[in-house]
Parts: structure tokens; sequence; C-alpha cells
């Protein structure tokens, strides 16, 4: 049966061959739609590792002013922690959460490496945004006092550069193999793009007082604080800082401009399949609809040698799944590259996730599509179709 029906195409291979390309093409669309879709699933239903309700982040710019940069930082952030509005504040590096800033390092310990999101925060970082600890402590400003600067790591990078051991208290060198940092403590998630970012090797240093350049800050502030006090707390600060840039941002806005960004591609991608899908279906109607108007005579012999209705929907539908599954055999040979080369450094079960809901969803668009015209060739009348033959 398989064998007649793999002749019947192949004689036909010329009328097949825009469908064959058709189908093709939307496997590999669909292939890539449902891997992006389930990469960003996967990373969504991972914690976010920290609080962003009521948390607003302020950047500072000091333009051309250089005059007592220090001074005025602390100053600011001395008036800002006495508003009673403000729960908690930690100063940091312009890579607060939902930033579009990066800063990554490498790090090294023994003959193990890793690339590093390296954030710089105070003390009071943890409190701020409630990122909660694993193992150890989030560094003191009285650990710096230490040979050693310290740092807390996430656990993905502990796994990366200590497999099975514990991190607390290690020793991590820089990239020249000179030792800087001394873990204090692991904590287990940290996505600073937003619930779709993956899970990265990160790293938090305790920040100085006398780094200028990282003046950014995160407040905390009391549930139903609004714009009143955001205009004060501005306010506030160019009253110390003249000529200084100010922004504040509300994390929670950050984070839906994080999403707004991650969403794009996949609905420009879901637009294309689905034209692509449509396209598919009205060659499927337009090949069985001429198939049938061709072959009645060919419908009427077999219902009139004993073909039941069935037996001649399942010819039809058997055509069909025969020239899906060499379409689909042409495109499986391009997607099983994707997790052998590991493409864009995706792990191998969203890919193979990817390439099976992809598969099922052409089979059933195939059928689905297939039915009907299959149904109305199986009810012409042997006597009819014969008679016109």
């Amino acid at each position: 049966m398989i064998r007649q029906l793999f002749k019947l195409i192949w004689n036909k291979k010329q009328t097949h061959a825009l469908l064959i390309i058709e189908i093709w093409a939307s496997f590999l669309v669909l292939f890539g739609l449902a891997s992006l879709i389930a990469y960003n699933v996967r990373n969504y239903i991972q914690p976010l590792g920290f609080e962003y309700e009521n948390v607003w982040a302020i950047s500072l710019n000091n333009n051309q002013d250089t005059l007592a940069v220090q001074e005025k930082v602390e100053t600011i952030f001395k008036q800002i922690k006495d508003f009673p509005e403000v729960e908690s504040l930690s100063r940091m590096s312009d890579s607060y959460p939902f930033s579009h800033s990066n800063n990554s390092r490498s790090v090294k310990y023994k003959n193990t490496s890793a690339q590093m999101l390296f954030v710089s925060a105070d003390e009071n970082l943890s409190k701020t945004i409630g990122i909660p600890l694993v193992e150890g402590k989030w560094y003191k400003n009285a650990d710096s006092v230490g040979k050693y600067r310290p740092v807390v790591i996430n656990k993905i990078a502990e796994k990366k550069l200590f497999e099975n051991e514990s991190a607390v208290g290690k020793i991590l060198s820089d990239y020249d193999g000179k030792a800087t940092w001394i873990i204090s403590g692991v904590i287990d998630y940290y996505k600073d793009k937003a619930e779709f970012m993956e899970n990265k090797p990160v790293m938090f240093e305790l920040l100085k007082s006398a780094d200028t350049w990282n003046k950014a800050m995160v407040i905390r502030v009391k549930p139903g604080t609004d714009a009143v006090f955001e205009a004060k707390l501005v306010k506030a600060i160019t009253s110390v800082a003249r000529g200084w840039s100010t922004e504040v941002v509300y994390l929670t806005d950050a984070r839906q401009k994080q999403h707004d960004i991650t969403l794009i591609p996949v609905l420009i991608f879901l637009v294309i399949c689905s034209f692509l899908l449509i396209n598919v279906a009205l060659g499927l109607f337009g090949i069985l609809n001429l198939n049938i108007a061709r072959r009645r005579g060919e419908i009427g012999l077999r219902r009139a040698i004993g073909a039941t209705e069935g037996m001649v929907t399942m010819h039809f539908l058997g055509e069909m799944w025969v020239l899906t599954t060499f379409s689909l055999i042409l495109g499986l040979l391009l997607a099983v590259q994707f997790p052998i080369l590991n493409v864009f450094n995706v792990a191998t079960d969203i890919y193979a996730a990817a390439i099976f809901s992809a598969t099922v969803i052409i089979y059933l668009i195939v059928t689905l599509c297939a039915w009907y015209p299959s149904r109305q060739a199986s009810r012409i009348h042997p006597a009819v179709a014969l008679h016109e033959e």
C-alpha cells in the first residue's frame, strides 16, 4: 500500500513539487517558532530571583561636573534615605534590574573559567530588592577590610566553577590570574532582564563609596507612593547636584518593556508561520479537488469492486501523509543540525521539543485540511463516476 502511494506521488512529482516546498518551509518556520516559544516558556517559569514591586531605580549622570562627585553622591544617598516614603535604599552600578546596561567579566578558579554578568552593589541590595540566599551570607562593608573583595554568585556560576563543591570561602581570580575576590554567599536565580531571560552566571561585588562611576540607586518605597514623591525626590537631588541629569525608573514599567522586546519577534514569527500554513492548506485543498476531478473514473472503479467510503478516504489521506513525510524528512535533515552543532547555545531538549511540536502540528494541519476533500471523493457514486467516464 505504502509503496503504491509513493509510486503515485512520484508519477505526479511536478504537480506536488510546490506543495512539498510549502510544507518543508512551513515545518522550518514552525520549528523556529516552536524553539523560540519553548525557550521563552522554560525561562519564564523559572523564578526571577528578586522582587520588583514598589521598587524604583534612580540613574544619576554628573555630565560635565567633576567637582566633589563622591561627596555629592553620598549626600544624595543620605537625603533619599531620610525620606519617610523610602523603606530601603541601595547604591549600585548602572546594571540595575531591567536596565539596558550590561557588564560582564571573565572569572577563574584554578583551571576553570566562566563569563559572569558583573554587578557592583552595596550591602543593602539583597534587602532592597529581596534577593534570597541559599548558602553563606550577603557581604557587609566590614568584609572589605580583608585582602580580597567579597562577592556573591548564583548557583549556576557555582556549578560551572566548582561542580559539586560549595563555593563559600573560595578565592576567585580575574582573567590575568590575580586573586581578587572571595565568595561570601550564593543565591539561586537572578534574571535582571525579566522572566524571559535565561538564568546566567552572575557575580555581585561589594561597591566602594569611592567608585564614583557607580552612581545608580534602587529604592524600595512604601505601597501607594506615587509621582508626587517622585517630583519631590528629583527636586532634592537637583538641589544637591545642580546640572546633573536624573532619571527615575519604575521597575514594573521597565519589566514590561523587556517583555515587549522579547515578545515582538515571537509575534512576527507567528504571523509568518500563519501565512505559510494558510498557503499549505489552500494548496492541499486545490490539489485534492483537482485529483478528485481527474480521478472520478478511478474512484468509481474502486467503489465498484468493493472499496468502502473509509478505504477511499484513507487512500487520499495516505497520499497526503506520504507527501508530508517526504517534506518533513527534508526538513528534519536541516533541523537536527541545530542541536548537534549547538546553534545559539540552546539546550538540546528545547530543539527536541520544537522538532516534535512542529512535526505534530504539520501532520495535524495536513490531516484536517485533507479530510473534507477525501470524504467528498469517497461519496462519489460508482455508477455516476463510471457513466461520466
